[in-house]
């Protein structure tokens, strides 16, 4: 996973004489904030040329670090530096912005830090600021969260989403509008047919389909092959669909995908799980690999979610229903039909760790086209579950984002039995009330990663102007 690349342009005055006078001390703030950056690893840097000091400069290094590449912009002040400069930069620079100032009593940094955020206001240009030393922790970790989340936003625009198949089972809350998702979030959207699944499978190499099926079923923890619906052919069946998947990723230059499945697919050829396993995991059976976002059943708002997560934090993203509160054990049950990344079974870097726990089971009958569903119980950690949703109020419709900080704990596989048990499950205890849940949340989906990512993910939101919902507060 690359960096972020984070532009530093510094502020100084308009008059000429102020500004050579001036210009070491803008430089130096300018100096800090880079070399802290650099010492620290986490964000790539690159420096404006010069400070700005006129109309002309203003935009001119403003283009030239969005020339370069940047995902995000840091506006430096060390003394005060006309507001119209900063309004002009963030006209033609590349945002999102961040305005940083020095507690330095000698100098008004803090006033032109506070001036330019208002003419941004003003504008209507929405940026973010910090105050203090970049040496200190707290200060740095916010200047690093800042660009974390920039390469999130920055990374989505101009990216591809591959919407193989329709809309699944009547679901209002997969659909989307490609108009929409290019607009708000420089997201294109490309139609596929299924049946592309269906004719690219046949191509693919027998010797392909025989390494993977070996690799299946010496590492897998159990295949239940049943002798009818699920059964060796079954299984290169959806090996070679998931080959087909991959070969339509490359050919269409796709970033993340949704596939319909039910009930074409389920139905009539095999389910889709084995897919959606292993293009989300960090490794299949032709070695590590960068996880892909995959979403079952055609979900777009669901893909996209995931596609944040994962460039939030490179991890696999889980993709799950919302299917039982267990009153028992006080814990709601995520379980879904599709499947998630093996990788979260153990959470391993070896990928023969986590396989181990994995159970291939047949396709329930209500998918006569067969195969295998991929059943594991996620590991326990603190996490995140995330879901962007959609709410119409009049003519209006807005994003939002329901964040949900919570820790995945492990039950006795025989809890599994409960739902059904050839699903992958996730037991999850929420921080409020499970009722707040049950009564707010805005779809059937919703997703996950290990760690507290709530503040980076408002702040994504925040670059987004999307809504953020929060039911612990």
């Amino acid at each position: 996973m690359r960096k972020p690349v984070l532009g530093i342009l510094g502020f100084s005055d308009g008059d000429k004489a102020a500004h050579e006078m001036l210009k070491p001390i803008v430089q130096a703030q300018v100096d800090a904030i880079a070399e802290a950056l650099k010492k620290d690893g986490r964000v790539d840097v690159v420096v404006a040329e010069d400070i700005v000091h006129s109309d002309k400069t203003a935009k001119s290094y403003a283009e030239g670090l969005k020339a370069k590449g940047v995902d995000a912009t840091v506006f430096a002040y060390g003394v005060f530096a006309f507001p119209v400069f900063s309004v002009i930069a963030a006209r033609y620079g590349k945002g999102p912005f961040l305005l940083a100032a020095p507690f330095n009593p000698d100098w008004p940094g803090m006033v032109s830090m506070l001036a330019a955020g208002g003419g941004l206001d003003h504008e209507g240009i929405e940026h973010f600021r910090v105050a203090g030393d970049v040496n200190e922790k707290e200060v740095l970790e916010k200047i690093v969260t800042f660009a974390k989340c920039a390469k999130v936003v920055s990374s989505l625009s101009g990216q591809k989403y591959g919407l193989i198949g329709g809309r699944s089972l009547g679901m209002y809350s997969t659909t989307v509008s490609m108009q929409d998702w290019q607009e708000k979030f420089g997201v294109d959207v490309e139609h596929i047919d299924q049946l592309e699944i269906v004719r690219k499978a046949e191509e693919v190499d027998v010797a392909q389909v025989e390494k993977a099926y070996k690799w299946l079923t010496e590492n897998v923890g159990k295949v239940e092959f049943n002798g009818t619906s699920f059964t060796p052919e079954k299984l290169k069946t959806q090996i070679r669909h998931y080959e087909a998947t991959k070969k339509i990723i490359e050919e269409n230059e796709l970033d993340f995908i949704g596939v319909k499945c039910h009930y074409e697919m389920s139905a009539h050829y095999c389910t889709q799980c084995l897919s959606a396993a292993f293009l989300n995991d960090p490794y299949d059976w032709d070695g590590a690999k960068e996880p892909f976002v995959c979403a079952c059943e055609a979900d777009s708002d669901a893909a996209l979610t995931m596609q944040i997560l994962n460039l939030l934090t490179g991890d696999p993203a889980i993709f799950m229903d919302v299917r039982h509160w267990d009153q028992e054990n006080e814990v709601m049950e995520f379980c879904n039909c599709g499947s998630q990344s093996t990788w979260y079974a153990a959470a391993s870097d070896d990928f023969k760790e986590n396989l181990a726990k994995v159970t291939l089971y047949p396709a329930l009958d209500l998918y006569p086209g067969g195969g295998c569903h991929v059943n594991l119980q996620t590991k326990p950690g603190k996490a995140t579950i995330a879901r962007l949703c959609r709410r119409k109020r009049g003519s209006e419709e807005r994003y939002y984002m329901t964040i949900i900080p919570c820790e995945f704990v492990e039950l006795p596989k025989e809890r599994e039995k409960l739902t059904t048990m050839e699903w992958p499950h996730v037991f999850a205890k929420l921080p409020f009330d499970h009722n707040i849940f049950l009564d707010r949340f805005g779809a059937n989906h919703c997703h996950a990663v290990y760690g507290d990512h709530v503040d980076e993910l408002k702040m994504i939101c925040k670059m987004l102007d999307v809504d953020v919902e929060m039911y612990n507060e």
